[in-house]
C-alpha cells in the first residue's frame, strides 16, 4: 500500500488577499478582488480583472529585494513560496532531504518583456529583463530566493499548469526522486495575456458569472500558490502537521481543439474519473467540488456533462471561486486547491460569486458561504487543447 501524500503548508497570494489568512477572510464574506485594471498598463479598461492588490515595488518592498531584476509573477511566488515554506518550518531549514520546486507558468515574463522589447537593438540598459521573458527565468528567481533545491523545473499546460505540477510533484515523491516537493504555480496578467483571450472573444466587460444562464465570458485574474507535499512518514519525521492528504489526482487529454472543450466533457470526465481511481474513492464520497467554471458559454456547458456522466443525479456542492478571484490561468489550479484546503480544514462550502439563473444542463452551484463537515473535495483545472486535471485533497489522514 502506497504510503500517503500530504500537504504540511500552503501560502497563496491572489486578488483576494494576500496570505491564507486574509484569502479566508473574504472567503467567508464573499468578496470579490475583480474590478477596474489599475497595475497593468493596458488600453483595454473595458474588462474588470483580478489584480493582486500590490505594485511590483510594493512586493519588492516586502520581499527585501532592491536593484535586481525580477518579473511580477516572481513576486507574487515568492511571496506565497515564503508562506508555505515557513509553514512547513523549511524556509530557514535547508538540510531536511532533497526538495524539489515545481512551478507551472506559461505567460513567465512577458510583462518584463512588454515594457522594453520595443527599443531592445538601441537600448541596452533593459536587457537584464529581457532575459527574465521564458518561463523558466521566473522558477529559477524563486529557487534561487530560497534555495535548498536540488530539482527544479516549470510546467506550462495552460490552465492546468499548477495542477500538473502538483501531481508531477506527487509522482517524484512516490517514485523516490524526492523527499518533498513544493508545488503550485504563479501568473500574472499581460498585455499579451488579456490582448489574447480578448482575439478569443472569451473577455467579459461585467462581473463573470460561471454557471449562469447569462455568462458572457471570464475575468482575467493573477496569483501564485503552492504546496509542500511530503510522505505522512516524512512530516512525521520532521515533526510538522499534516494539513490534509493529497490522496488522488488525475490527468487526461482529449484533444478535441486548440481551445474549446469538447461537448461531452470527454478530457475532463476522464480526468475526475482518474483521480476517483487515484483515490480509491466513489464518486459518493465526494462532499464538495471547486470547479474550473470559467463562465464561459463553451466551459460551463462541458463541465456540467462532464460532472453529471460522474457524479449522476448524487451531484455534490459545487461552486466556481473564479468570480472572486478571476481565472489565474497557469496558477488556478493551485490557487483553487489552497481554497479547498481553507474548506476542507474550516468546514465550509465556498460561493459561487455573481451566479444568478440556472443554465440549460447546467449544475446548480453554491451561492452562499455554507457550513459544512467535509472530507474530500475535488479540484479541478482544465487547459487548452483538452489537458484537464483534477486533484483530490482529503481530511488529515
Amino acid at each position: 500500500m502506497e504510503e500517503p501524500i500530504v500537504i504540511t503548508g500552503a501560502g497563496i497570494v491572489s486578488a483576494i488577499g494576500l496570505g491564507k489568512a486574509a484569502t479566508l477572510t473574504s472567503l467567508l464574506g464573499g468578496r470579490t478582488g475583480v474590478g477596474p485594471v489599475k497595475y497593468l498598463r493596458t488600453a483595454h479598461t473595458e474588462f474588470p480583472v483580478g489584480e493582486v492588490k500590490l505594485s511590483d515595488d510594493e512586493m519588492k518592498s516586502m520581499l527585501g529585494i532592491d536593484r535586481e531584476p525580477t518579473t511580477r509573477a516572481a513576486l507574487m511566488g515568492m511571496l506565497a513560496l515564503r508562506e508555505a515554506l515557513d509553514e512547513a518550518d523549511l524556509l530557514y531549514n535547508t538540510e531536511c532531504g532533497r526538495r524539489a520546486l515545481l512551478s507551472g507558468i506559461t505567460v513567465g515574463g512577458m510583462d518584463k518583456s512588454e515594457q522594453h522589447y520595443l527599443d531592445y537593438i538601441e537600448n541596452d540598459t533593459a536587457n537584464e529583463y529581457i532575459l527574465t521573458h521564458d518561463c523558466g527565468a521566473t522558477t529559477e528567481m524563486m529557487a534561487d530566493r530560497f534555495s535548498g533545491f536540488g530539482m527544479v523545473t516549470s510546467i506550462s499546460t495552460a490552465c492546468s499548469s499548477a495542477a500538473n505540477a502538483i501531481i508531477m510533484g506527487a509522482e517524484l515523491i512516490k517514485s523516490g526522486r524526492t523527499d518533498i516537493a513544493v508545488a503550485g504555480g504563479t501568473e500574472c496578467i499581460t498585455k499579451f495575456h488579456l490582448n489574447g483571450f480578448n482575439s478569443l472573444m472569451i473577455l467579459s466587460r461585467e462581473q463573470c458569472r460561471p454557471f449562469d444562464r447569462r455568462r458572457a465570458g471570464l475575468n482575467l485574474g493573477e496569483g501564485a500558490a503552492f504546496l509542500v507535499l511530503e510522505t505522512a512518514s516524512s512530516a512525521r519525521r520532521r515533526g510538522v502537521r499534516a494539513l490534509a492528504a493529497l490522496c488522488g489526482y488525475g490527468n487526461a487529454c482529449d484533444a478535441f481543439h486548440q481551445t474549446a472543450s469538447s461537448e461531452d466533457g470527454e478530457g475532463s470526465f476522464l480526468a475526475m474519473r482518474k483521480a476517483l481511481a487515484s483515490a480509491g474513492l466513489e464518486p459518493a464520497d465526494i462532499g464538495y467540488v471547486n470547479a474550473h467554471g470559467t463562465g464561459t458559454p463553451n466551459n460551463d456547458l462541458s463541465e456540467s456533462r462532464a460532472l453529471r456522466r460522474v457524479f449522476g443525479a448524487a451531484m455534490p456542492p459545487v461552486s466556481s471561486t473564479k468570480g472572486l478571484t478571476g481565472h489565474t490561468t497557469s496558477a488556478s489550479g493551485a490557487v483553487e486547491a489552497t481554497i479547498c484546503l481553507l474548506a476542507l480544514r474550516h468546514g465550509f462550502l465556498p460561493a459561487n460569486y455573481g451566479w444568478r439563473e440556472p443554465m440549460e444542463e447546467g449544475v446548480r452551484p453554491v451561492v452562499t458561504v455554507t457550513p459544512a463537515q467535509l472530507r474530500h473535495v475535488m479540484c479541478n483545472s482544465f487547459g487548452f487543447g483538452g489537458n484537464d486535471s483534477c486533484l483530490i485533497l482529503s481530511e488529515n489522514v
